[in-house]
């Protein structure tokens, strides 16, 4: 059995081995990650040999932390990285290059037709017919997001939205709301196999299905973490926020969304957002403002420059060919926008 694991902002772990009556046998793990001294590598191997095979990779972190010498100093690496590269050879999980990435990229499209499109593309990944894709959303008007989970009148002032033309709509996915501009935000879509985050709890996927746009932010002069649990931060505050769904089917698929803040009137999120006291404090920060910090100002390309560049990281990495969403796709999110995303009973679900 094989298992990978790029660890988000540092290196990649490989781990192959077998499992004879249900412990783990011949024990082999690489990568290019550092390590010392040169023999930890051996106890670590030694540290799960035999092991349960049906351990979390917290426990199997624990058994290699027990093992390791005295002054081990790991570069890129973790003992809960090495888990997870176990835990995904156990759960035969793929990678990113075993696909052919497909990226959509169409025009300004409404609000309700985006949430529309994520539900309907990620279907199709679930149901194996279509490849895994990377879509980029245009915006054709302003809108509040707001997750599947969300009381509305808690979240939304309708008479700002009302008053700044924003188009209140609820995504299939948790988390919270989302204040978008069209020439102020970027937003991205990914519909990916469950297999490829097998062996990943829920918060290690977020990490992981994002660890290529902190790459493409650091080729643009940006510092970027991942804030648990969905957060994209830098010293100078919060650039993105992320959520989730998982979608069953034949082979089972991940939505995996961001929105980023290019540029922000905080003046007018406030108006329209009721963002309270507590959730601004408990960033560390005293105001919205600072609590988002728009990539503009960070790398001083234009919102086209930036997204070019996202899209030739991701290239780079994984290879991506220009695709589209077919005629019966659309006819579907069309057809889901008008009956589910642009109804009172959708948006208001949560009251």
């Amino acid at each position: 059995m094989h298992g990978e694991f790029k660890v988000p902002g540092g290196k990649l772990v490989v781990v192959d081995l077998d499992v004879v009556d249900g412990a783990l046998r011949d024990v082999r793990v690489a990568g290019d990650f550092f390590l010392e001294p040169d023999e930890a590598l051996f106890d670590i191997n030694r540290a799960l040999e035999g092991a349960p095979a049906e351990l979390t990779a917290p426990e199997l972190a624990a058994r290699i932390d027990a093992a390791l010498p005295e002054g081990t100093v790991m570069f890129g690496l973790t003992s809960e990285a090495v888990g997870i590269a176990v835990r995904r050879a156990l759960a035969n999980a793929t990678d990113w290059h075993h696909y052919d990435w497909q990226l959509v990229h169409d025009g300004p499209q409404s609000p309700a037709l985006h949430m529309a499109l994520d539900e309907v593309l990620a279907a199709e990944v679930a149901a194996g017919r279509r490849p895994p894709t990377l879509r980029v959303w245009e915006w054709a008007s302003p809108a509040v997001v707001i997750g599947s989970f969300q009381s509305l009148r808690n979240e939304v002032d309708p008479e700002g939205a009302e008053r700044h033309g924003m188009t209140v709509v609820r995504r299939i996915s948790g988390g919270g709301a989302m204040f978008i501009e069209p020439g102020n935000t970027i937003t991205y879509s990914l519909c990916v196999p469950d297999a490829l985050v097998q062996g990943l709890s829920f918060a290690d996927s977020y990490a992981y299905l994002d660890d290529w746009v902190l790459g493409a932010l650091e080729g643009m002069g940006v510092k970027a973490w991942y804030q648990p649990l969905n957060d994209i931060a830098t010293d100078s505050g919060k650039i993105a926020g992320a959520a989730q769904k998982r979608l069953v089917g034949a082979e089972g698929a991940v939505l995996h969304h961001v929105t980023m803040a290019y540029d922000i009137d905080a003046g007018k999120m406030l108006d329209v957002l009721r963002i309270g006291r507590e959730k601004l404090s408990d960033k560390g920060t005293k105001s919205a403002k600072k609590r988002v910090d728009p990539l503009r100002r960070q790398t001083g390309l234009s919102r086209a420059a930036v997204i070019e560049k996202m899209i030739d990281s991701f290239r780079g990495r994984y290879g991506l060919t220009e695709g589209s969403v077919t005629p019966e796709e659309m006819a579907r999110a069309e057809e889901l926008a008008a009956a589910k995303f642009s109804s009172p009973e959708w948006t208001a679900r949560v009251p």
